[in-house]
């Protein structure tokens, strides 16, 4: 009962946000979401009693009917028509960026791999849904926790009217993932697809290492040690440990250098084709560094410091780079054991770097969120291959 009542205050309070964004939003997508998802989410709140049927009527409500109208009438925020152009002119001339953009409309601040998806024929929500949908499913097979976390408003609106933050967001968890499980070469794939996206995919590299080797360390240092990481059983002769170890410490080698080449190959060629405008779009625009303002202009500390103080651009850059350094040494120092730890180390790192970007928004912390969310009770597997090392699943159950 005390479960219940507590799912439908959620719902309840999802429905009066999306009625809220509906009543003083001036943006038509905001204005159709907010009213769809305002139903759908008052129904979950009623069925609150049946969790699968609740998660699904907010699914309905806040995605699917709100997406279908919103792609058929051609409404959506403005990143759409920018991912649509870029996979245009990537197709044309095989460069996603405009040579001499003359104002917002011309800029593309995205990697090239979001054009790609641009190219695919249909609405590119279709494509970028997709592929957030599926990283999703292959970290967290269960319908029912998925359901909710793609029904909540920070997820469900991008879903909707844009959504160019959930293919990194979903590419970085199943990256994270398959670090976790020791699939170093997958989760270089993964996390290399993400790379080729957006800028805020990278971070995730030196977090999806760390966990490889950090875990993997605590694996070969002996019986019980390294949480989630598996033991040693046997007689464990020296030798194998040591191959055992060599084994584990090529993982985090193959996870950078696939990640590496992968996002290498899907940027560097466009980034070479001009490096003028690549530089003008991915660079120089998100850091307002432009003549033309980026409309990601939430009130967070980078931004307010660039607009009101003097100097302040490079107060926030200072502190975006401190932001970087102290998630970096974090990592040296206490590397994550286990994936919900990587992603807890991740989603500090973003939410400060969200924070202290010169052009930065609200929507962007849909990252941190999923990351949070998606991975919190994701076992760590990291084994080593040597045939000295125990199952981790019976490892697991022994320690428990």
């Amino acid at each position: 009962m005390i479960e219940r009542s507590a799912s439908s205050v959620v719902w309840a309070g999802c429905a009066v946000v999306a009625g809220g964004l509906a009543a003083v939003s001036d943006l038509t997508p905001h204005r159709v979401w907010g009213v769809a998802a305002a139903l759908g989410y008052g129904a979950a709140a009623l069925l609150a009693g049946r969790p699968r049927v609740a998660a699904g009527a907010a699914v309905l409500g806040a995605v699917a009917v709100p997406l279908v109208l919103l792609v058929a009438t051609g409404l959506g925020q403005s990143e759409v028509a920018v991912v649509e152009r870029s996979g245009a002119l990537l197709t044309a001339t095989g460069v996603p960026y405009a040579p001499e953009p003359d104002g917002l409309a011309d800029y593309n601040p995205y990697l090239p791999g979001m054009a790609f998806l641009g190219a695919l024929p249909g609405d590119p929500r279709w494509w970028t849904g997709a592929v957030f949908a599926a990283s999703v499913a292959a970290v967290r097979p269960s319908a029912g926790p998925a359901g909710r976390m793609v029904a909540f408003p920070l997820v469900a609106l991008p879903l909707a009217v844009g959504g160019v933050d959930l293919p990194v967001a979903g590419l970085v968890c199943l990256g994270l993932a398959l670090a976790g499980r020791g699939r170093a070469g997958w989760a270089g794939l993964a996390l290399g697809a993400a790379a080729t996206l957006k800028w805020t995919a990278w971070p995730a590299l030196p977090v999806a290492v760390a966990l490889l080797a950090g875990a993997g360390a605590g694996a070969g240092a002996g019986p019980g040690a390294g949480r989630g990481a598996g033991r040693w059983t046997g007689s464990g002769s020296g030798r194998g440990r040591d191959v055992g170890r060599r084994v584990r410490s090529r993982g985090w080698v193959r996870c950078a250098a696939v990640a590496v080449g992968v996002a290498g190959a899907g940027v560097v060629p466009v980034a070479l084709g001009d490096p003028g405008a690549f530089h003008e779009h991915v660079v120089a625009f998100p850091l307002g560094l432009t003549g033309t303002e980026s409309p990601a202009a939430s009130p967070f500390p980078g931004r307010l410091l660039a607009a009101h103080v003097p100097g302040g651009a490079v107060v926030a850059g200072v502190l975006l780079a401190g932001s970087a350094l102290f998630t970096a040494a974090s990592l040296l120092i206490r590397p994550p054991r286990t994936v919900p730890a990587a992603a807890r180390r991740l989603a500090l790192g973003l939410t400060l770097a969200i924070a202290f970007m010169p052009a930065s928004r609200f929507g962007y912390l849909v990252v941190p969120f999923v990351l949070l969310t998606c991975l919190r009770e994701t076992p760590c597997t990291v084994r080593s291959s040597s045939p000295t090392t125990s199952r981790p699943g019976r490892a697991a159950s022994r320690r428990s």
